[in-house]
């Protein structure tokens, strides 16, 4: 019987391989990025880039293990769940109160250590907050609350 179970999640995970992720980006116009309409300064962009844009927004690199199910589909479910909740990239489409709400929810979820998340930060190390980056990106984040 155990052998039978083993055999059918061999057959199973192999079956998975053949079921890619969509790893395409949406059409949508470059400028409307938060960083565009609100530039900051090469330090706290790149920290911006390095701990949100794989998962909020259209900026995803997808590094090899993306390519084995079924650690790919979790992986694009994070994503899909990160860019419905704020995507960087569609800033533009955002009102002015859900722009300051969500700055300010990317405060709180920063400096409460929730975002990045512990499971990111693992296997990109250069996503990985120190507390002056954490003051850093809420400095500029606080700057952009109207």
């Amino acid at each position: 019987m155990k052998k039978k179970i083993g055999i059918g999640i061999v057959v199973l995970l192999v079956i998975m391989q053949f079921f890619r992720i969509d790893k395409s980006v949406p059409e949508h116009n470059s400028n409307d990025d938060i960083l565009v309409m609100n530039p900051a300064s090469e330090h706290v962009g790149q920290l911006v880039k390095a701990a949100c844009y794989d998962c909020h927004s259209y900026e995803t690199k997808y590094p090899w293990y993306t390519n084995v199910a079924p650690l790919s589909f979790w992986i694009k479910g994070h994503i899909k769940a990160g860019r419905q909740k704020l995507n960087f990239a569609e800033w533009a489409s955002y009102s002015e109160d859900k722009r300051n709400h969500k700055l300010e929810e990317s405060i709180e979820e920063m400096m409460d250590n929730h975002m990045p998340l512990k499971s990111y930060t693992w296997l990109h190390p250069e996503a990985k907050l120190g507390d002056k980056d954490k003051k850093d990106i809420a400095e500029w984040m606080k700057s952009q609350i109207k």
